[in-house]
C-alpha cells in the first residue's frame, strides 16, 4: 500500500518539486496551499506524515502544527516542517509543538528530503 503524503506550501513551485519527486517514490501525494485547507485536509484524508511549510496565509505553520497536535483524532501523525525559517527559536519551537523533525529548506536536497521522509515512514 503506498502512503500518503500531505504537503502544506504556498510555493507552487516547491510544492509541485516535491510532490513530483514524492511520487517518483509511490507515494500518494495531496497538496494544500496555505495552514486552513492544510488542516482540513489533515482532518479528512489522515495522512500518513505532513511535510509542513511555517510561512503560509492565513494561520500559519505553527498554529497548524499546534492544532493538529490538540485534535487526539490526527496528533498522532508525524509532521515534518520544511522551512526558510532556520533560527534555533523557531526551529525549538516547532520540536516543541510537536513536529517530528525540522528540516531547513536551504539546506536538504530533494533527495535528502525524501530520504527523511522514507525513514520516518518505515
Amino acid at each position: 500500500m503506498p502512503k500518503n503524503i500531505l504537503i502544506v506550501e504556498d510555493d507552487k513551485i516547491l510544492r509541485e518539486l516535491i510532490s513530483q519527486k514524492l511520487k517518483k517514490e509511490d507515494y500518494n501525494i495531496s497538496a494544500a496551499i496555505d495552514g486552513e485547507e492544510g488542516l482540513k485536509k489533515v482532518k479528512e484524508e489522515k495522512p500518513d506524515i505532513v511535510l509542513l511549510d511555517l510561512i503560509l496565509p492565513g494561520i500559519d505553520g505553527f498554529e497548524a502544527l499546534e492544532r493538529i497536535k490538540q485534535d487526539p483524532e490526527i496528533n498522532k501523525i508525524p509532521v515534518v516542517i520544511l522551512s526558510n525559517l532556520g533560527q534555533k527559536e523557531e526551529i525549538e519551537k516547532g520540536l516543541k509543538l510537536g513536529a517530528t523533525d525540522y528540516l531547513i529548506k536551504a539546506h536538504f536536497t530533494l533527495s535528502e528530503i525524501v530520504a527523511k521522509v522514507r525513514t520516518i515512514l518505515k
